[in-house]
């Protein structure tokens, strides 16, 4: 029986050789041109790029081929690219979307395919289940896989960089004398931010700039515990900032001047506040379930909205099509700007802490105590469990119930936007949200000091195992 291959926030993604197989690649392929030539009969086109994985380029000939027999012109991008970079090359070049063969800051092992619309945004559910019931339908056994037309390639960087100039003050990076390290992870940002910064005279060294498709034998996810030669570099050449992006640099990393990681709920706030101080613009944010109420309080101090979303980037990227937001995040490092794509942007975000630190002239931990001196502070935790079969399905039950009380505290609100997340009464909260594709359920906490931080997060951890 053929693998059932499901869309999940960010797309489908398998391990190689296991689910991840050429035959089910070409299954989902034909199942996506089935779906786009519906929607444009009159001459669809879509941009097939990648990241650095195994196979990569294999694997876009054979889309570019798919899509050619089924009369879409496949726009090629036959280097590793970003994924913000083929969300604004979708928006540049009106294409009727995209196909980029990713598995993000997942390991090495998997690989994936994410789709894209018009609009350059993540697929909505709508759209994923259209496409889902089209593979299913799939006969390959019958379908053409010979391409009449050799596909065209393009080169996405150009038109991208040319756009972060225009949202980053690069001129105020170079002025203030900045030193900064730039950490691709083997990635799809090699060549771009570092590339940027060089090109405008300003002082940058890179590490783990060159291909490898192990990603040094771990996820290539920009996590503090991953970043010892980014700091050891940034110590050697007294840099103030190192930036750090996935995989496919949708995501991002930071490191203060000292060798602090700067959480991602942190960096979002702080650029929130930032960008309202800097740009003057009278919008919003847009934050999941599971991303710090920091940017609830700056919203607040600001008489600005707040935009609550189910976890998944392609609700704040509804958001930022309506601009109806200065800046969305999520806590697990994703975020972009007003006027920017609707996609997760590793690159801006990271470009835009150096112009933060150089036009505020204060590290980042500075700034951030500044911050918590504004509007209070908040201690934001994150945490994966493992469950047992037995365990799943007792806690499963447990989810499904709306507690009165959690951990002897009353809790005021229960949040069912995704998962289930409780409000305690002095403001603290935990969420739960379990894995879609895993024995995991993971685990938000945020409290309002440290201290009753780290009891929340343990009592957390105690209801998943009592």
């Amino acid at each position: 029986m053929p693998t059932q291959i499901k869309f999940g926030t960010s797309g489908w993604r398998a391990i190689v050789a296991d689910e991840f197989t050429l035959e089910n690649v070409r299954r989902a392929v034909t199942g996506i041109a089935r779906y786009v030539a519906a929607q444009n009969t009159n001459g669809a086109k879509l941009l097939v790029g990648r990241d650095p994985r195994f196979m990569g380029e294999t694997l876009v000939a054979e889309a570019a081929a798919i899509l050619s027999a089924h009369g879409i012109q496949p726009l090629v991008i036959p280097e590793a690219a970003p994924t913000p970079a083929i969300a604004y090359s979708v928006i540049q070049r009106q294409t009727d979307g995209s196909i980029n063969f990713t598995a993000s800051h997942n390991p090495p092992e998997y690989n994936g395919i994410k789709f894209s619309t018009p609009d350059g945004a993540p697929a909505l559910p709508e759209v994923t289940k259209a496409i889902e019931k089209e593979i299913a339908a799939v006969d390959l056994s019958s379908s053409r896989t010979i391409g009449a037309t050799e596909p065209q390639q393009v080169d996405v960087r150009p038109d991208y960089l040319g756009r972060i100039t225009e949202l980053v003050d690069i001129g105020a990076i170079k002025k203030a004398g900045l030193k900064i390290v730039f950490d691709p992870f083997w990635g799809a940002a090699r060549g771009y931010s570092d590339h940027l910064l060089r090109e405008n005279g300003i002082a940058v060294v890179s590490v783990h700039d060159y291909r490898d498709v192990l990603f040094g034998g771990h996820a290539p996810e920009p996590e503090g515990k991953l970043l010892d030669e980014c700091r050891a570099r940034m110590k050697q050449m007294g840099a103030a900032v190192g930036i750090c992006t996935d995989g496919d640099a949708d995501r991002f990393g930071i490191v203060d001047a000292d060798g602090t990681f700067l959480q991602p709920n942190y960096v979002i706030a702080l650029l929130f506040d930032y960008l309202l101080e800097s740009r003057a613009w009278k919008k919003g944010v847009g934050k999941s379930v599971a991303t710090t109420n920091l940017l609830n309080a700056i919203a607040e101090k600001n008489k600005l909205e707040l935009h609550e979303t189910p976890v998944g980037f392609k609700y704040i990227g509804e958001l930022i099509k309506k601009d109806a937001i200065t800046i969305g995040g999520e806590e697990s490092a994703g975020l972009t700007i007003r006027h920017h794509v609707p996609e997760k942007d590793g690159i801006i975000a990271g470009l835009l802490c150096c112009e933060m630190v150089a036009v505020r002239k204060k590290t980042l931990m500075q700034q951030l105590r500044d911050l918590f001196g504004k509007v209070g502070s908040f201690y934001p935790v994150r945490e994966n469990f493992r469950l047992t079969p037995e365990v799943k399905a007792t806690f499963t039950g447990k989810l499904a119930v709306d507690p009165a009380e959690f951990s002897g505290r009353r809790v005021s609100q229960v949040v069912r936007t995704d998962g289930l997340k409780l409000i305690l009464e002095d403001g603290s909260w935990v969420c739960y949200r379990l894995s879609g594709t895993e024995p995991v359920v993971r685990v938000y906490t945020e409290a309002r000091s440290e201290a009753d931080s780290a009891k929340l997060t343990e009592a957390a951890r105690q209801w998943v195992l009592s």
